[in-house]
């Protein structure tokens, strides 16, 4: 992360794990992975409208903030892989 001399932010570079999920009930949505191993086809648990549900990971993208396909500060992490 760089800092500018007047106390903000310039650009933070850190490396994130996004994954493109099919939930069961038919939606698709962008989730963060805290798990830096997961990989196309592995069945997750994510949080969804208030509870938890199953999904599979249709893909795996590494990014930064700057590149990320779904702002960061409104995406929600998976809870587990199964």
């Amino acid at each position: 992360m760089i800092h500018s001399l007047s106390g903000g932010i310039i650009a933070d570079y850190e490396n994130l794990v996004y994954v493109f999920v099919l939930l069961q009930s038919g939606v698709k949505a962008w989730y963060i992975s805290p798990f830096p191993f997961v990989k196309p086809g592995d069945a997750v648990q994510v949080p969804a409208r208030g509870s938890s549900e199953r999904g599979e990971v249709l893909r795996v993208e590494h990014v930064t903030k700057q590149t990320a396909p779904y702002p960061v500060n409104r995406t929600l992490e998976i809870e587990c892989i199964l």
